[in-house]
This record gives structure tokens, sequence and C-alpha cells, in this order.
């Protein structure tokens, strides 16, 4: 019992001793040169900048440390549409988790899931074309999107059109406008279509030309870029159906009708060009003889006893089939004169 009692004792002592030991250490005087060390405060979020949960992306990408600027879609036609809809940048460009996390922390951050551009490391034109299409797949305009021309050349949507820029026709132009016959402000289309058809830009140079270079007549109104199961994707059925649209005077019906009308317009005609007045493929009275050269009117304007002789003669000069054969699309009169296209 004694025996315990001094174990207390001691027990007691020591934590007397413990407690007056941190007392007197916290009144302690600190040195003045000490400085408390401020906690860190905790980081907020990113905030979102334009479209719902685009924090992920904007917290890195914004105009100024961009080339392209970005932020710009926010005043385009997607931007709206995208806020509408609740979509945001990883609906076009996919979640791209390791280009945002850089797991790896390389220099140089992995890719993004989608990338567009019209050059460089790109993904494929399906993938990028898929990307678009998620939206736009009920447009009517896309309704043979996959049997058209473009799609099966690799050609996807971003080639030809621009997402971020805030355009009122969207659409890519790598160059300024160089043609002293423009007299618009407008986005001419024919300047995006031209950079891959080269061959059609050179026969809108031509002297003869539809107003294509003037802004008054564009590419897409005979031809549906986005696909068509005619030739050369033109809005209609046939060559003549198309033509006709505009040009109703020679849609007829005649009493008497020219048979390469009635085939073909593009028998004489060059619908993007021609160095030839009314777009025609040769000049007249060539272009006639190519199938005319037998009868009536032969196309040997001279021989050993014809030409330049003591009379000038007419299959020599001033030939043009046209000055008689003014009807040539077709005609209503009639005997010889309907029979013949004559005025």
């Amino acid at each position: 019992m004694k025996l315990l009692r001094q174990v207390l004792a001691v027990c007691v002592f020591m934590s007397v001793v413990g407690t007056g030991a941190s007392v007197l250490a916290a009144e302690e005087p600190q040195p003045a040169d000490a400085k408390e060390v401020p906690k860190e405060a905790p980081k907020s979020p990113p905030k979102d900048v334009l479209f719902k949960g685009d924090a992920k992306c904007t917290s890195c990408h914004d105009d100024e440390s961009d080339d392209i600027p970005i932020l710009a879609i926010g005043k385009a036609r997607h931007g709206g549409a995208a806020k509408a809809a609740q979509l945001t940048c990883t609906s076009c460009h996919g979640e791209s988790d390791a280009h945002a996390t850089n797991p790896e922390k390389t220099k140089d951050r992995p890719k993004t899931d989608h990338i567009f551009g019209p050059k460089g490391a790109r993904t494929s034109a399906t993938a990028r074309s898929q990307a678009c299409l998620g939206c736009h797949a009920s447009d009517r305009q896309l309704a043979f999107w996959e049997s058209g021309r473009h799609n099966k050349n690799d050609v996807s949507c971003d080639s030809c059109h621009t997402i971020h820029e805030p355009k009122n026709t969207p659409l890519r132009k790598d160059n300024p406008t160089i043609s002293p016959l423009v007299t618009t402000t407008r986005q001419l289309e024919h300047e995006t279509c031209t950079t891959c058809h080269k061959e059609i830009r050179s026969q809108l140079l031509k002297p003869s030309h539809h107003p294509i270079i003037e802004g008054k007549v564009k590419c897409s109104s005979c031809h549906n870029p986005h696909g068509a199961l005619s030739h050369a994707m033109i809005k209609s059925e046939s060559v003549n159906q198309l033509c006709t649209s505009c040009h109703a005077d020679k849609r007829g019906p005649f009493m008497q009708e020219h048979p390469p009308v009635e085939e073909n317009c593009l028998t004489c005609h060059n619908s993007h060009g021609s160095s030839h007045a009314k777009l025609l493929s040769e000049r007249v009275p060539v272009l006639c003889q190519d199938c005319h050269d037998w009868s009536r009117h032969p196309g040997t304007y001279y021989s050993g006893n014809q030409g330049w002789g003591t009379s000038n003669n007419t299959r020599l000069i001033a030939r043009s089939c046209l000055n008689c054969h003014t009807n040539i699309h077709g005609n209503n009169a009639p005997a010889n004169r309907g029979k013949y296209f004559l005025r």
C-alpha cells in the first residue's frame, strides 16, 4: 500500500512539471525577425467563359495566348446555336482528357481527340465530318452527303467552313480578293471552291462567263456541294432542266426542236466560261460545222475555183450562221422558216 502511494505521487509530480514547461514555452517571447507563415487559400475552380463546361478548355485557351481567336466563336453563328443547345468545346473536339491533363508532363501536350483545320496533322476526314453531322445530319441539303463526290474524295466540312470566325458566310478563304470586278463586300463563294477547282477558276476568268466573279451568281446556284445523285452534283436531274430554270425562254416546247438543244446544253456551251461569245465552246460557224458539214453550206469554204477570185465567196468572208438562223434553240414558225430556225 505504501508503495502504491509513492508511485501515484511520482506520476502527479511529473504531470505538473510537464504542464509548467509547456506554459513557459508558450510564454517565451519569439524573435523579432520571425514571421508567421500564411496558409495558402484554396484555389477556386475555373469559371466558364462562353459555354457551360468550357472552363476545361478556356482555362488555358484564350485570345491572348492563341494565334487563332478561339473565343471569337461566341460572336459566330455556331456560338449562338451552341448556347441554345447547351453544347461546349468537347462536343466537337472530344473529351481530350490527355490533352487537358498532360499526364506525362511533356513539353508538347497530346493532341485533342478531333483536330480540325485546313492543314497539318488532322483527324481523318470522316471523323471530322461526323463531328458536324452529329447536329447537321437532319439538314435536307446533306441527305446525299455519303454518296457525294466531296465525301468520297476525303473532303470534310472544315475543308470549306470555318467555325470560330464571326463571319456572315462562314466559308474558308486563305487569300484576299484581288479581282477588280468585285463590287460587293460579301465573301464570294467561288473563292472557296476554286482553291481546289483550279481549272474552273481559269474558265471563270475568261471574257465570256457567268457573273460568278462579280458576285451575282454562286457556285451553289447550280451545284450542291454537300452531295447529289446527279452528274457533277447539280441541283436538277439534267443539265437542261438546270439551265432552263433561269433561261426560261430556251425551255420550249417548240414546234421545231433543235436536236442538240434537246439533248444537252453543254453540246455547244461551256457553263463556267469561254473565250467565245455567249459561252460557246467554239466560235460560229466552226461550232455549227461540227455537225452541219456535208449539206447546204459545206465546210469547205474554198476550192480551186472559189475564194479570193473575181468575186468574194460568202463561204470565206462574213460567215456567221446566226445571221440567218437566229432562233437556233427552237422555232414555232411555219414551213421552212421554222424548219431551218430562220428569223
